[in-house]
């Protein structure tokens, strides 16, 4: 009776979590549909149904930032929940909710018309609403309020796009700059009142602010979509973990391991540990006992208490076992989103990889060089063994797997030498071609 009870609360979650994923695009369109009202809405009560622009009312500085940043938000939910329905709506199809409630039906005839004149009635509302978003995003549609949001498609392609010269590698810029040095090189003049023309030039280029200006909202929007892909990649992931281990793996497991059947521990080194942590008990029990000056407890007092703290171990170590059962599959629902998001972020991985390429290649040479040493001995320094054996150590008491001494030895002996490689093939062949300067203050550094 208990274990059905289990089995239906669980079933019942399932079928609530199935409900509310099958209901996904036509929530994603509502919350659009919603926000596309407010903005017509603002429009019709404040602005004579016109753009919500300076131009179209005559308003204070305060009023129209308010009703900017008013416009903005819900501009941003349209954008995010329209990607959210296309993306939703590429997985679960059309129509999903309808076809699960009349699935439940006999097959009559009622029901196939009635699941066909829904559908199409379904069908024509979605229509209608994605019509009148479009309508109202169409309005503020130029690159300065929403780019790109008039065809909304997939996560990636919402995002801004960057110009090609902001896009291109660090390679490629350093072989502009050393065709750009070589020239320099053979000039008559100095460099250095070469560049200090150049830099005139450019302040005195009436066209040189408009320029600025576009390449700080390129960067600003390059930061943009970096930051959220690093936080979305450490966020979701995280979360994966913690709600799969928390609402679907852990009733699972907690339902087929019963306390009194299932093996208490799931390797040979935790069975050590607890022999380990029981004559130390006793020990110390023995040492309370001298150490008060209490009449010596019996042996049979003494069997109690050690048949207490068994009991007391045996359940620990049962929990944790059953946690690392947990936490296996866990990590594969966490390792599944980190793919998924790996795939669906293509383009916004190829942004992150210019942004930091940017910012590694635009440090000082010392910032450089202290960032190289920094994790070269943190990695591959002499010190580095006893963090790489926590971290195995760690990883195997969380899967639930043997501390494998000789294993944990080997990869301490092999997988630091192989990074101290790659590290200095990088120097070599990369750092050492594009910032030679770098590589001699590391040298003088690292002496």
């Amino acid at each position: 009776m208990k274990r059905s009870g289990l089995t239906q609360k669980i079933y019942s979650y399932l079928r609530a979590a199935q409900t509310w994923y099958l209901d996904t695009p036509e929530r994603s369109l509502d919350e659009a549909y919603k926000a596309a009202l407010l903005i017509k809405a603002i429009e019709d009560e404040h602005f004579n149904g016109k753009k919500i622009a300076p131009e179209s009312v005559n308003y204070g500085d305060s009023v129209m930032a308010y009703f900017q940043s008013e416009l903005k938000k819900q501009l941003k939910t349209i954008r995010m929940r329209l990607v959210e329905f296309k993306a939703s709506r590429s997985v679960f199809g059309s129509s999903n909710q309808t076809i699960t409630k009349l699935a439940r039906n006999n097959g009559s005839t009622s029901a196939k018309d009635s699941f066909a004149i829904q559908t199409r009635n379904n069908s024509s509302l979605i229509l209608e609403k994605l019509r009148f978003v479009d309508e109202i995003v169409a309005k503020y549609s130029s690159a300065e309020t929403t780019p790109s949001l008039v065809k909304p498609p997939q996560f990636i392609q919402s995002e801004p796009k960057l110009k090609v010269e902001d896009q291109q590698s660090p390679s490629a810029n350093q072989s502009d700059k050393k065709t750009s040095s070589k020239a320099e090189e053979t000039s008559v003049l100095p460099r250095s009142i070469l560049s200090t023309l150049n830099r005139l030039k450019v302040e005195l280029d009436p066209s040189s602010e408009e320029e600025i200006v576009k390449n700080f909202r390129n960067s600003q929007r390059r930061t943009l979509v970096s930051v959220r892909l690093v936080l979305l990649f450490i966020i979701v992931p995280f979360l994966t973990f913690q709600i799969s281990k928390s609402f679907i793996i852990g009733p699972i497991v907690d339902y087929f391991r019963n306390p009194n059947e299932t093996t208490i521990f799931l390797n040979y080194e935790m069975e050590e540990r607890a022999i380990i942590e029981m004559q130390r008990f006793e020990e110390k029990l023995r040492f309370q006992t001298l150490l008060t000056g209490v009449v010596e407890l019996s042996p049979h007092q003494i069997e109690t208490r050690m048949r207490e703290k068994v009991l007391e171990i045996a359940q620990e170590y049962r929990a944790e076992s059953s946690n690392a059962i947990k936490n296996v599959f866990a990590d594969l629902f966490a390792l599944g989103s980190f793919s998924v998001l790996l795939l669906l972020s293509r383009r916004e991985i190829a942004v992150l990889k210019d942004f930091i390429d940017q910012i590694v290649y635009g440090l000082s040479d010392s910032a450089k060089a202290f960032i190289i040493i920094l994790f070269t001995d943190i990695f591959v320094g002499f010190h580095s063994p006893h963090g790489w054996e926590v971290i195995l150590e760690g990883i195997s008491r969380h899967l639930g797997l043997p501390e494998n001494r000789e294993f944990i030895f080997l990869f301490i002996a092999t997988f630091p030498v192989i990074l101290d490689t790659i590290f200095k093939y990088w120097i070599f062949r990369y750092l050492n071609r594009i910032s030679p300067s770098a590589v001699a203050t590391y040298r003088t550094m690292n002496e």
